[in-house]
């Protein structure tokens, strides 16, 4: 009776530390296992995916990744991190991916033609690596995918058909690639130009204005046949043609002005409203922007502690926190308005502040945005607010969103 109790006993211990063991709830989160996998196939000399911890509940806490309320990763940003290696067939498991950004870094090998099983995916930026093979037919089953950027990378073969079935296909690069064959024209492709297939050389078709071999030339536009007078019995073709006439001088003596003006400008060399001094990069794209995840800003503000607040006005507060690199940074967390559309206008207007250049001017280094909260992210300066400024003390560095409004 007593042996009988002892087994009991171990076994419901057995299945107590299996239950609590947290390396088997990793196991069994297949989200996180899919995420420490490209881990463990990137090189990563920054140690940007430090916090991607295998023995974490789930990848929620790790920076770079973002989740929704049901904990399950919608966006993974690892966007100019030096990062190097091939991508894994375990990322087309992130069911609920709605990100996936990898550009600028120096990840090689084909790309997976798992990714068509991403069907939540909005954006797949990829652009400015080293892949290598064929685009994944695969890639057309995105049906919610409104950006598309492959350019500046090795890419070879045709352009599969199936992209042209990707109806709400908003943005599309393949520039800068060894791409081949007849470039498509019909469905959603009808609606790009050839700035979106530049520079592959072996691209044909009438989009890239280079024929196919074996196809015939094209065909010149037709000419120019002038419609014939409209002839009118007695005295009114007069009448008209003198109308006419005045008709086209008064449109003559309108339009003389502003076709001045139009040649003035032209000739007039061109003023750029940024003061760009000769010490920045003057090529500034919002691919420079990064996204943080709300966890890691809750890290490095102290869960956005009193004792952190700079300073605080219409727009909300602004926290000062230490990134896990150990960077200082001034968080602008604004209030939340609800209104239609304000997602859509918070990262237009964040893309907007991030082309702004001028040596009197911070630089927005980041955003975050959730369903609850939007956030800026700026360097921290220690030169005070533009209220001090105006009143006389010195200062050199203004935030932009301080004069530009935000939501």
């Amino acid at each position: 009776m007593e042996r009988k109790l002892g087994d009991l006993l171990f076994l419901w211990l057995l299945i107590l530390v299996l239950l609590l063991h947290p390396v088997w709830l990793v196991l069994g989160n297949m989200e996180g296992d899919a995420l420490h996998s490209l881990r463990s196939n990137l090189n990563d000399p920054n140690n940007v995916l430090q916090s991607w911890d295998p023995t974490l509940v789930n990848p929620c806490t790790w920076f770079h990744v973002t989740c929704d309320n049901d904990n399950s990763v919608i966006r993974v940003d690892l966007g100019n991190a030096a990062l190097s290696g091939q991508l894994v067939p375990q990322l087309g498991l992130l069911k609920n991916l709605q990100y996936l950004e990898l550009y600028s870094n120096n990840i090689s090998g084909p790309i997976p033609s798992d990714l068509g099983n991403l069907t939540n995916l909005v954006s797949l930026d990829l652009y400015l690596n080293s892949f290598t093979g064929p685009i994944p037919d695969t890639l057309g089953k995105l049906s919610k995918l409104r950006f598309l950027r492959l350019n500046n990378n090795s890419l070879v073969g045709p352009i599969p058909m199936s992209l042209t079935n990707i109806s709400a296909l908003q943005v599309l690069d393949l520039s800068n690639n060894r791409l081949s064959g007849v470039v498509p024209d019909n469905g959603s492709f009808s609606l790009f130009t050839p700035i979106s297939f530049a520079n592959n050389l072996d691209l044909c078709g009438p989009v890239t204005g280079h024929p196919c071999p074996g196809s015939p030339p094209f065909s010149p536009p037709p000419p120019f046949v002038p419609l014939p007078p409209v002839s009118t019995p007695g005295g009114n073709s007069v009448t008209g043609a003198i109308a006419g006439g005045v008709a086209a001088g008064a449109a003559l003596l309108f339009a003389a002005p502003a076709l001045a003006f139009a040649l003035w400008r032209r000739r007039k060399p061109q003023e750029f409203f940024f003061d760009v001094p000769a010490e920045e990069d003057p090529e500034v794209h919002l691919g420079q922007l990064k996204r943080f995840s709300l966890r890691e800003l809750q890290v490095a503000t102290d869960s956005f502690s009193n004792k952190n607040i700079l300073g605080r006005g219409g727009f909300g507060k602004v926290y000062k926190g230490r990134l896990a690199d150990g960077s200082l940074v001034a968080v602008k967390r604004l209030k939340e308005e609800r209104t239609p559309g304000g997602e859509l206008q918070f990262q237009t207007e964040v893309e907007m502040i991030s082309m702004a250049v001028h040596r009197n001017l911070l630089r927005l280094r980041g955003f975050c945005m959730t369903p609850t909260e939007r956030l800026l992210v700026y360097p921290y300066m220690a030169n005070g607010s533009v209220a001090s400024c105006l009143r006389g003390k010195p200062c050199y560095h203004w935030h932009l969103s301080l004069i530009f409004q935000l939501p």
